[in-house]
C-alpha cells in the first residue's frame, strides 16, 4: 500500500470519469408511463444522491447506471500479463493502472533495472490475484517480465536491438547484469573500451547493453556495453586517422601502461609509445616516466591506415642530448657518470640523460687475464673514466677507467728485476702452466717444469689451487709483449747437484712402488725423489713382480742430472750377487791351486836333497796331498 505520509495525487477514477461523461451529455429521462424523452442536463452539484439511491425518476435506473460503469472497467483475468500505466511512485511502491476498479500496488524494487521510471510510463505486470481478502488487486512486474523475458532477450538479440540493464553484482571476470528478469553475464572487457580498474563503481547502476551472445541449451546471456562504443568509436577513428600528419603534435591521456610501451587515448583513438621513445635516457619500465590517465603531449612518428596502427613519440618532443653535449670535451678528457646497463663485455656509462660510453671490459683493468664487466662494477655506480674516442656524428663514446691509473709495464723492470722473488696469487691454470698475478696488471707464467726440482707435476692443480698465494722467482721479462716468466723452484739450491753423490750409479737404496704404467713402475726414494724401474727389473729372487705399496732394495743403475731421471732395478740387486758369488768361488779355487802348485815346485825343487829320512816325510807329504785332492 501508498506510504500515509506521502499521498498520492492519482488521475480520476474510472467510475469519475464515466460519471462526468454522463453529466455532460443531455440526459435522457425515460418516463415509464408517459415515454417521453427529456434532454434537461442536471449539473454535477446539483446531482440528487439521495434520490438517485431511491431510484427517483432521473432518466435512468442505477441498474443502469452500474451497466454503464461496468462497461468502463477492463475485463481481466487471473495469472496472465497485461499492460497497465503508473499512475503514482513513492520511494517503495508504484501504483499501476490496469483499468480496472482498483489500482495495483507493486514494491519499488521491481523496477530497480529501470531508475529512470516516471508516471504515465507503460509497464507489463502479472495478475496474481482480482482481488485479495482487503480487496485489493494484486500485481507482480517481476513476474511479468520472467514469463516475458526469454522471448524478449532473443527479440532484442534478433534485432540488434539496444537494451537496458541493472547491474546487480561483480562475479569471477565480469558483472551480473539483470535485462528483462534474466541474469545476464557482462564480462569485465567489455564494460568499456578503456581498461576498467574498479569494477565495483558500476554496481546497481542501470546501462544500455548489446546482447551479443545467447546459449540457448543452457540459457545463457551475455551482453556488452562496449559494442555501443565502439561503432561510434570506429567512426571518430577513421575521422581522427585520417587527418593524422606525421610530426604532428597531438594531446593525448595515458590510458595503458605495458613493460614495452605506453597506450595513449588520442581522443577514439591509441597510440603507442615504445619504451625506447619515452626518454632520451635509459628507464627500466615506462611506470618511471609516465602515470595513468596523465595528459601528455606527444608527437606521431608513424600511422598504419590499414591497420590502424598509430607509433608515437615523447622524447622527440626535446633536443637530442647529444646536441647538448659540451663542444669543448674532447678525447683524453676526464668524465663522471653512473652505470646504467652492465653486461659481460662491459659497461655503458650514463654522463647526462641520453648520453653514454661504453666502457669496454678490456679498459677496466691493466690486467690481461680474462674478466667480466661484473667483477669490477656493478649498476648505478657512479665512476670517473677517461674518454678514449668521441664521435658526435654517430653519437657514439668510448671510455676507460684503467687509464686513471699509471701502466704497471711501463716500470715492470724497475719493480720486478730478474731474480726478485715475490708473492703471486694463483689466476689460472693450463696443461702446461700456471697464470699468476703479481699486482693489477701484471700478470706472469710459472712453467710446470719450474714448479718443482724433484716431483713430476701432471698438472698444476696437483701443486697449487686457484686463489692460493704462491712464491715466485722472476727468470725473464718481455716487456714490448706484456710477458714475465716466473718460477717457483728457482727458490730453492738445486738437490740434483746433492742428489748425483748420493744416488751413484751401483748404489743400493730403500724405496717404494707407488704407481705403474705399461713400461714399469715409479719408485719413491728418500729426499722425496722419485726414480723408475723398468718392469723387468721389478722380479723379485723368488720370481714373483714387486706389487704397489711394496719396500723393496733397489740399485741405481743409471743417473742423469739434466734430466732429472733415475733408473733403478731390484733384480739387479739378486743377479750381482749370484755373480759376485761365483767369481769368489772361482777365485778361491785359482787361489787354491795356485797354493798347491807352488808346494809341488818346492818338493821337486828338494829331491835332489833328499835322504832316506827325507824319502819318508816325503811319502807322509804326498799321502797328506792326495787326502787333500780328494
Amino acid at each position: 500500500m501508498l506510504d500515509a505520509e506521502e499521498p498520492v495525487i492519482a488521475p480520476a477514477r474510472k467510475e469519475d470519469e464515466t460519471l462526468e461523461a454522463f453529466q455532460e451529455e443531455p440526459a435522457t429521462v425515460v418516463d415509464t408511463t408517459k415515454k417521453r424523452k427529456s434532454n434537461a442536463s442536471v449539473p454535477v452539484d446539483e446531482f440528487d444522491w439521495d434520490a438517485f439511491e431511491k431510484e427517483a425518476d432521473y432518466g435512468v435506473s442505477k441498474d443502469e447506471v452500474e451497466n454503464l460503469y461496468s462497461q468502463t472497467l477492463s475485463t481481466i483475468i487471473e495469472n496472465e500479463v497485461v499492460e497497465g500505466t503508473v499512475v503514482a511512485l513513492t520511494k517503495r511502491e508504484v501504483l499501476v493502472n490496469i483499468g480496472y476498479k482498483s489500482e495495483g500496488v507493486i514494491s519499488i524494487n521491481e523496477f530497480r533495472y529501470n531508475p529512470e521510471l516516471a508516471v504515465g510510463d507503460k509497464v507489463e505486470v502479472y495478475v496474481e490475484n482480482a482481488e485479495d481478502k482487503k480487496g485489493q488487486l494484486v500485481l507482480s512486474h517481476k513476474k511479468a517480465r520472467s514469463l516475458r523475458s526469454w522471448d524478449r532477450v532473443n527479440e532484442a538479440f534478433d534485432k540488434d536491438e539496444i537494451v537496458k540493464g541493472y547491474i546487480k553484482c561483480r562475479t569471477k571476470g565480469g558483472m551480473i547484469v539483470d535485462v528483462f528478469g534474466i541474469e545476464a553475464f557482462l564480462p569485465g572487457s567489455q564494460i568499456d573500451v578503456k581498461p576498467i580498474r574498479d569494477y565495483d563503481i558500476f554496481v546497481n547502476k542501470t546501462m544500455e547493453f548489446k546482447i551479443v551472445k545467447i546459449n540457448h541449451e543452457f540459457r545463457n546471456v551475455v551482453v556488452s556495453h562496449k559494442a555501443l562504443i565502439e561503432a561510434e568509436l570506429e567512426a571518430q577513428k577513421a575521422d581522427i586517422i585520417g587527418k593524422l600528419e606525421k610530426g604532428q603534435i597531438l594531446e593525448g591521456t595515458v590510458k595503458n601502461i605495458t613493460s614495452y610501451g605506453v597506450f595513449i587515448d588520442l581522443g577514439g583513438v591509441d597510440g603507442l609509445i615504445h619504451i625506447t621513445d619515452l626518454s632520451w635516457g635509459r628507464i627500466n619500465h615506462p611506470e618511471e616516466v609516465v602515470q595513468l590517465d596523465q595528459k601528455i603531449n606527444v608527437v606521431i612518428l608513424d600511422f598504419d591506415d590499414t591497420k590502424k596502427r598509430i607509433a608515437l613519440g615523447l622524447k622527440q618532443l626535446s633536443p637530442h642530448p647529444w646536441d647538448a653535449l659540451d663542444p669543448n670535451l674532447k678525447v683524453g678528457d676526464k668524465v663522471k657518470g653512473k652505470v646504467v646497463v652492465l653486461a659481460d663485455y662491459g659497461a655503458f656509462i650514463e654522463i647526462q640523460p641520453g648520453v653514454e660510453g661504453l666502457i669496454h671490459v678490456s679498459e677496466m683493468s691493466w690486467s690481461s687475464h680474462l674478466r667480466s664487466a661484473q667483477d669490477f662494477l656493478k649498476v648505478d655506480d657512479e665512476v670517473e673514466a677517461c674518454i678514449l674516442t668521441l664521435d658526435r656524428e654517430e653519437r657514439k663514446m668510448s671510455l676507460g677507467i684503467k687509464q686513471l691509473k699509471p701502466d704497471p709495464w711501463a716500470t715492470i723492470t724497475d719493480k720486478y728485476p730478474v731474480g726478485s722473488k715475490h708473492t703471486a696469487i694463483v689466476r689460472n691454470f693450463t696443461n702446461f702452466g700456471v697464470f699468476v698475478e703479481l699486482e693489477e696488471g701484471v700478470d706472469g707464467l710459472v712453467h710446470i717444469s719450474d714448479l718443482s726440482w724433484t716431483k713430476k707435476v701432471k698438472h698444476p692443480s696437483e701443486f697449487t689451487a686457484i686463489g692460493e698465494p704462491l712464491e715466485v722467482v722472476v727468470l725473464e721479462i718481455d716487456q714490448e709483449n706484456r710477458r714475465l716468466s716466473l718460477g717457483h723452484k728457482q727458490l730453492e739450491e738445486n738437490p740434483w747437484d746433492v742428489f748425483e753423490t748420493v744416488f751413484t750409479v751401483g748404489s743400493v737404496h730403500e724405496g717404494t712402488v707407488i704407481s705403474f704404467n705399461e713400461k714399469g713402475a715409479t719408485v719413491a726414494l728418500e729426499y722425496g725423489i722419485e726414480g723408475f724401474a723398468p718392469s723387468k727389473a721389478l722380479v723379485k729372487e723368488d720370481g714373483t713382480t714387486a706389487k704397489a705399496e711394496e719396500k723393496l732394495d733397489f740399485k741405481v743403475i743409471e743417473f742423469n742430472k739434466s734430466n732429472k731421471k733415475i733408473i733403478l732395478s731390484h733384480t739387479r740387486i739378486a743377479d750381482d750377487q749370484r755373480r759376485a758369488d761365483s767369481a769368489k768361488e772361482r777365485s778361491e779355487k785359482a787361489a787354491e791351486q795356485d797354493s798347491t802348485q807352488k808346494a809341488v815346485k818346492k818338493i821337486k825343487a828338494n829331491i835332489e836333497k833328499t835322504t832316506l829320512g827325507d824319502i819318508s816325510e816325503l811319502a807322509a807329504l804326498k799321502s797328506e796331498m792326495e787326502k787333500s785332492a780328494q
